[in-house]
């Protein structure tokens, strides 16, 4: 089981890339905000349709949770806003990586600290090597697109 999750959680990823990709193309035509209305929009509409076909009852809903886990459903604006902004200028892979070394060390902190209820688990030594692995990581993809020139083929980057 928890190789399925981890494939499927690899499969999310490269959806995310995918939509960074598409949605940058989408933002250089109708803007920013229109794309990630655009988006917001038909994913309310299928989740709507999911939510009445597949979801199961539950004994809580969205009235009687506590509000501060209401606060995830906003948290999906910024991040489409800002890729499709950034994907524009420093290409998939550059941001990419950087949202990923961003959720790396917000969920380090999320568990060592045990945050909104989760589980405490603590920091190591092989959390750092990984972590330092992915700021190479990110280095290394940057300098790279830097390199092969891709800000200054993207008619649409602010140099």
């Amino acid at each position: 089981m928890v190789i399925l999750m981890l494939f499927l959680a690899v499969c999310a990823g490269a959806l995310l890339s995918i939509q960074a990709a598409i949605n940058a193309r989408l933002s250089q035509s109708v803007g920013v905000l229109r794309t990630a209305f655009l988006t917001f929009a038909l994913g309310a509409l299928i989740t709507t349709l999911l939510v009445i076909f597949l979801e199961p009852i539950h004994t809580e809903n969205l009235m009687t949770v506590p509000k501060w886990q209401l606060i995830g459903a906003f948290l999906g604006v910024p991040y489409i806003l800002i890729m499709a902004f950034a994907v524009q200028r420093v290409g998939v892979a550059t941001a990419t990586v950087a949202v990923i070394f961003g959720q790396l060390v917000m969920s380090l902190m999320i568990d060592q600290q045990g945050w909104l209820n989760n589980t405490v688990i603590e920091f190591s030594w092989r959390h750092a090597v990984a972590s330092m692995c992915l700021i190479l990581a990110l280095l290394c993809i940057y300098k790279s697109s830097q390199a092969t020139g891709v800000e200054s083929k993207n008619p649409t980057s602010a140099n």
